[in-house]
């Protein structure tokens, strides 16, 4: 067992060009960066909307260990219902008590007792519960595990800094997701919490936000709503790979994972 453990997080895949990016590309990236713990956010997979229990399958087959969520994981209907069957398919914790599903869960990655948590902000966003609390219970419940990551799932940058902070040298990542538009901010915070505010998407490239332009620019130029697909042509894969001192728990290096699936 090396000193060095190796977390690669793909961003949020976006429909089926999303998914067959990840399917031509997670495999031969696990080759390439040898992860122990693969993470991705799959929380717009299914159309661009939501995901369904057959597509977090599929999304595990290609190569995802944990499959974190956001804003839409109740999009499609039957995942409400699918949700609470699945291992290792989060929602965020900071969904009221009632929801289905749970908010975190601890996986064995190479020997290794890793601690994932999926949080949500609220600024712009659902009107949920407190993330910065729901982060403190889940911390507070598993005390002694050394490596952990935290999906913070939020539109502003303000609010996903501030967990970043918040969590510095409490948790091993805080990695942010939802705006599809990957940030240039990755960075290891003082106390060795690694840390950026976007991944990115896997998703079409000539869209917006990996939907069909046109059907947006309707929306912008009409104020009128216009049904929205998911786009097509090259797919960019965004993705971070994190590296963790095993016997601390801290951070020592993040890097950019880019590619462009064609």
């Amino acid at each position: 067992m090396v000193d060095e453990f190796r977390l690669l997080f793909v961003a949020d895949v976006v429909g089926h060009p999303g998914r067959e990016a990840v399917k031509a590309l997670l495999p031969e990236l696990k080759q390439e960066l040898r992860p122990q713990l693969v993470v991705l956010n799959g929380e717009n997979a299914a159309g661009g909307f939501g995901l369904t229990a057959k597509i977090a399958d599929e999304l595990k087959q290609y190569g995802a260990d944990v499959i974190t969520t956001g804003n839409h994981v109740f999009d499609q209907k039957d995942f409400v219902k699918e949700l609470p069957g699945l291992d290792h398919v989060l929602r965020p914790a900071n969904y009221p008590p009632g929801a289905p599903g749970s908010g975190h869960c601890m996986v064995d990655a190479d020997g290794e007792p890793v601690l994932v948590m999926n949080l949500m902000g609220r600024l712009f966003l659902n009107d949920i519960d407190d993330p910065f609390r729901a982060a403190d219970a889940i911390l507070a419940a598993n005390p002694g595990v050394r490596i952990s990551i935290c999906d913070m799932h939020g539109e502003a940058t303000s609010e996903k800094q501030a967990m970043g902070w918040y969590l510095d040298g409490r948790v091993s990542a805080v990695v942010g997701t939802h705006t599809h538009v990957p940030t240039a901010d990755a960075r290891l915070l003082p106390a060795g919490t690694a840390y950026v505010s976007d991944v990115g998407m896997v998703g079409p490239r000539d869209g917006v936000i990996g939907v069909d332009k046109e059907a947006v620019l309707k929306r912008f130029l009409t104020g009128v709503p216009h049904r929205f697909e998911v786009a097509s042509g090259p797919v960019t894969f965004n993705s971070v790979l994190i590296t963790i001192d095993r016997l601390q728990g801290r951070a020592t290096s993040i890097q950019r994972i880019d590619r462009l699936h064609t």
